[in-house]
């Protein structure tokens, strides 16, 4: 189990190192800075959650224009200034005063950040065969979890004194560690597009024409809304009507986080063809389905055995979430044409929108509004998406299955 989790010599090593450094940067800031920015910089907690919802918003609506970008001037060129850029942010974060420019700079990093990943994801393309792709992105994913909780402790330490030498030194770190990505993104030598090539692609925006594309993009997102029901839900559930302590939120989040990164990578095997990728999204949404149905059970049972269902509640949903990221990895890459990773990749980014935007709403209202009914309509959410996403993407593999895998094998022969 834990050899899987080391890529093999060469690029697959190298962004998964890269992979380590930033999501360790990323929780040593994310798990501190909203604190820093109320205690040091003065915002109030409403400043703050507004100024990173619009934050948020820009970073979503620059991904498609990035990854079209890429597929025109290399998305190893465009992903190392997008690091360059960061390592600046974050440098100077500490020197900003009032609101509105801390909602222009967190903005500017949120489109550093969210386009990152799907630049990252045709880096991976470019470098590595097909058959290597999936499972080293689900290493990849196994080595970010382990880096975000490795920063997340750290932040601890930086919390335990709120003053801005503390603020200097999470984002004088952050800042490093982006710099470290740049030189790591630049000794990989990525392939760059040939100028005849880039200037024949189609005009931006097409991707978002593909609709069986996009539709998968949509159902991907609402399977993502495990994220919210481990974040929002199941700790909002836990003390509005459970008898757990709060603090069983932390340990859940623990045992979620400890599942994925052992397993992701050989729950992910049969996510290099399209069928096997369908196969996947119909499983999450049938686990899912399952975790939301168990954690329904945990109401008004005693502390002892409420903590025990919904600790099984969340491995089953951990494992829908393997599931449901090996197989939105697979069809992303596979459905995308010839040389426009970037543009798709980009386009398939949008679907975490529908996680982020309409999740914690939804997620509350259901759980915490309706209650036990809340989770059996989440879990039939979850499983009516699964299939249907097992459907469209049957259906769009023979129209635009990708020319490196076996055209048989696209069409799910």
């Amino acid at each position: 189990m834990f050899l899987d989790l080391i890529p093999a010599r060469g690029p697959a090593r190298r962004l998964v190192g890269l992979t380590v450094v930033q999501s360790a940067a990323n929780g040593l800031f994310l798990t501190s800075s909203a604190v820093f920015f109320v205690k040091v910089v003065g915002l109030t907690a409403g400043e703050v959650g507004f100024g990173l919802s619009v934050a948020g918003l820009a970073g979503f609506l620059a991904t498609v224009p990035a990854g079209r970008l890429a597929d025109r001037y290399g998305a190893g060129r465009l992903l190392a200034l997008g690091y360059a850029a960061l390592a600046l942010l974050f440098a100077g974060y500490p020197l900003v005063r009032g609101f509105a420019p801390f909602v222009v700079t967190a903005s500017l990093i949120s489109i550093g950040e969210i386009t990152g990943s799907p630049l990252r994801a045709a880096v991976m393309h470019a470098l590595l065969p097909p058959e290597e792709t999936v499972r080293t992105r689900a290493q990849v994913r196994s080595a970010y979890n382990a880096g975000f909780l490795a920063g997340a402790a750290v932040a601890g330490l930086a919390l335990g004194s709120t003053g801005y030498p503390a603020f200097w030194a999470v984002c004088g770190t952050t800042a490093v560690a982006q710099a470290v990505c740049v030189a790591v993104v630049l000794s990989l030598r990525v392939p760059v597009p040939r100028a005849a090539e880039a200037r024949s692609r189609p005009p931006i925006g097409s991707a978002l024409r593909d609709y069986r594309f996009v539709g998968l993009t949509v159902g991907n997102g609402l399977l993502e809304l495990h994220l919210t029901v481990l974040t929002v839900g199941a700790p909002l559930w836990i003390v509005s009507h459970t008898d757990a302590p709060a603090s069983l939120a932390s340990a859940l989040m623990i045992t979620n986080a400890v599942v994925v990164l052992l397993l992701q990578v050989r729950a992910s095997r049969g996510a290099e063809t399209v069928p096997g990728s369908a196969r996947l999204l119909r499983r999450a949404g049938l686990l899912l389905a399952a975790g939301c149905a168990v954690c329904a059970t945990s109401r008004d049972t005693g502390p002892v055995v409420a903590a025990a269902l919904l600790a099984a509640g969340v491995v089953l949903l951990a494992l829908g979430e393997i599931a449901q990221a090996a197989g939105g990895w697979g069809l992303s890459f596979a459905l995308a044409p010839p040389g426009r990773q970037g543009e798709y990749q980009g386009v398939f980014a949008l679907g975490r929108g529908v996680q982020q935007f309409l999740g914690p709403g939804l997620v509350t209202a259901l759980l915490v509004g309706v209650g036990v009914p809340g989770w059996l309509l989440l879990g039939a959410l979850f499983g009516l998406t699964g299939l249907l996403c097992s459907r469209l993407a049957a259906r769009a593999a023979p129209a635009v299955a990708r020319p490196d895998l076996p055209a048989a094998e696209a069409a799910g022969h």
